[in-house]
């Protein structure tokens, strides 16, 4: 009777045994291990980074002035004291004459001189932005007659008057537009002194860009 007891407890043991062991399998070497961790989980969270902040414009720079330019050009062209140091003139406050007074109208650079004689000798430098000078000098109408002087090099347009003692001769290259006027006491004399006068208005106006 005893014997029977002591079997009936082992079975019901080994029936809860079998029970608790049902939803795991049976694999000593795996079974006690921590389940796994979720990567997904435990990873750090992905921070963005921060949006880059659009570059300031850039400060545009001054349009130029067009009409500074040429008035800079037509100074750089315009006869010094040195240039007709030798003429024996000195400065003075000659009025436009000849030519010069029908001239179209643009950004104007002008030096006058006198001769010992009374006599009178200006230039004047004219820039034209964005016009050609040698149509300025093809469309002057001068009065008097037409002065016979060399061809200059480097100049677009050439063009010489004399009206009794006074010659003017007009040279031009790109926007600029030289003129030269003498006022002297007979008509050769202006003459001669125009033509002596030219190549150094020429060299000053061709010096230039």
């Amino acid at each position: 009777m005893r014997h029977r007891q002591v079997f009936a407890v082992a079975a019901v043991a080994l029936a809860g045994l079998t029970t608790a062991c049902g939803n795991r399998p049976n694999n000593l070497e795996t079974y006690y291990d921590d389940p796994p961790v979720n990567d997904a989980t435990s990873a750090a969270p992905v921070v963005p980074p921060p949006a880059a902040r659009p570059a300031a414009p850039s400060p545009s720079a001054p349009v130029p002035d067009p009409r500074v330019a040429a008035g800079a050009a037509a100074s750089a062209a315009l006869l010094s004291d040195e240039d007709v140091a030798d003429e024996g003139v000195v400065p003075g406050s000659g009025k436009a004459s000849g030519c010069l007074s029908g001239l179209a109208p643009g950004e104007r650079r002008s030096a006058s001189w006198v001769y010992p004689s009374g006599s009178g000798l200006t230039h004047e430098v004219t820039a034209y932005p964005g016009r050609s000078g040698a149509e300025v000098v093809s469309a002057t109408q001068c009065a008097g007659q037409v002065l016979a002087v060399p061809p200059q090099p480097g100049v677009t347009g050439q063009r010489a008057w004399c009206d009794g003692s006074t010659c003017t001769v007009l040279v031009a290259k790109g926007e600029l537009v030289s003129a030269l006027c003498v006022v002297a006491s007979t008509p050769a004399r202006a003459a001669d002194a125009a033509k002596r006068l030219l190549p150094r208005v020429v060299a000053k106006l061709v010096a230039q860009p």
